[in-house]
């Protein structure tokens, strides 16, 4: 893009919003920043609107807040850059998602990531507070140019620097019956690792073209959804023989479950080959069910966790196999999930989405005796 091109872009291209912040769009930053930005634009935190999530979108249809408010309450942490932000917080007014609506377009936008000054810590849910400095952002890059197009600080943010800056939405969301339902339990047990330093890895390309740069902080934010590879690391998988049997064990290394929200449904397959045969052992779930008297329900709705099997952080889970292994045998181990529940596909109207339905491998093993 031609230089006036980028100063025009910059100077039309900001968005006010009800809380008297503005947000340059997440095309400015695409002039300097190539490989972030379309990192980002792969990301579920550029796709955090419901039109643009099928999952979202079937569970946000079935809200009270979407059915009887007709407003965003979850805009706080999927639209925060939206330029009705208040009205969707607000119980008077009214105000739903627009895909048409620039602002609301934007998702989990780079200028409003970058502009969280400080987070301030709820019983309900944690609040991000912005900085009030237009165009000036928070970065970890101890050496960098100034940049001509805005303000670059690192110093004095204590969440950009201990890459905990994503616990203002990602901490917790405790419901109106007091049940947390999706936790990430931060509380740093790994050794020098965080949000940050797990899901947004460093790799190779340079952070923008004004400096080149061997790698970069990666902005397509590793998850469930998509790049999970790069989280594979952090969960170990080995194999006990024992006399009669095998125990195949899960170390989860990371500080959190292995998966968070209460619709996802992990699970692990085992086959077994002998001499050409194979056999299919019984699948092993990991799943947290919420809900209300006694069956399962929505999150807003539940008020107690029916079934909990999931890996949590710092677990080392052993699953054992009454399947006697033989000289020759291999066993072949997958790691995986769907990210709707399959026996809430129905209920959701998600029967027919592909990404609902999808198994994702998160890790394989193959073992030889």
């Amino acid at each position: 893009m031609r230089f006036f091109s980028i100063v025009f872009f910059i100077s039309l291209s900001l968005f006010a919003n009800d809380k008297a912040h503005t947000f340059a769009s997440n095309e400015d930053c695409k002039a300097c920043h190539p490989l972030i930005y379309d990192e980002f634009k792969a990301s579920m935190h550029a796709n955090s609107l419901p039109q643009k999530d099928a999952i979202l979108n079937a569970v946000w249809a079935k809200h009270p807040k979407h059915l009887k408010a007709e407003r965003f309450e979850c805009g706080k942490c999927h639209t925060p850059a939206a330029d009705n932000l208040d009205a969707m917080l607000s119980s008077d007014k009214k105000a739903l998602p627009d895909a048409t609506n620039p602002t609301h377009d934007e998702g989990i936008s780079c200028a409003y990531c970058h502009r969280i000054k400080s987070i301030e810590h709820h019983e309900s849910s944690n609040t991000n507070i912005i900085s009030q400095t237009e165009k000036n952002y928070y970065g970890t890059l101890k050496e960098h140019i100034q940049s001509p197009y805005h303000g670059i600080t690192s110093e004095g943010n204590e969440h950009i620097k201990n890459g905990n800056v994503c616990i203002g939405c990602h901490s917790h969301r405790m419901n109106n019956h007091k049940l947390n339902v999706c936790s990430t339990n931060i509380d740093n047990q790994m050794d020098g690792a965080n949000c940050v330093s797990c899901h947004m890895q460093k790799v190779e390309g340079s952070v923008s073209n004004l400096h080149e740069r061997k790698e970069h902080t990666f902005h397509g934010f590793a998850g469930a959804h998509f790049h999970s590879e790069m989280l594979s690391k952090y969960v170990d998988i080995s194999l006990a023989r024992e006399k009669n049997g095998f125990v195949i064990n899960i170390d989860n290394q990371s500080s959190h479950a292995l998966l968070l929200h209460p619709l996802r449904t992990a699970v692990l397959k085992v086959i077994v080959t002998r001499a050409s045969h194979k056999t299919q052992l019984k699948d092993e779930i990991f799943v947290r069910v919420l809900g209300k008297d006694g069956q399962p329900a929505m999150p807003w709705i539940a008020d107690v966790t029916l079934k909990d099997t999931m890996i949590q952080g710092n677990e080392k889970r052993s699953i054992k196999y009454d399947f006697a292994l033989e000289k020759g045998d291999t066993v072949d181990v997958t790691l995986g999930w769907f990210l709707v529940n399959p026996q809430a596909l129905q209920k959701l109207g998600l029967q027919e989405d592909t990404t609902s339905k999808e198994f994702h491998i998160f890790k394989e093993m193959h073992f030889s005796f």
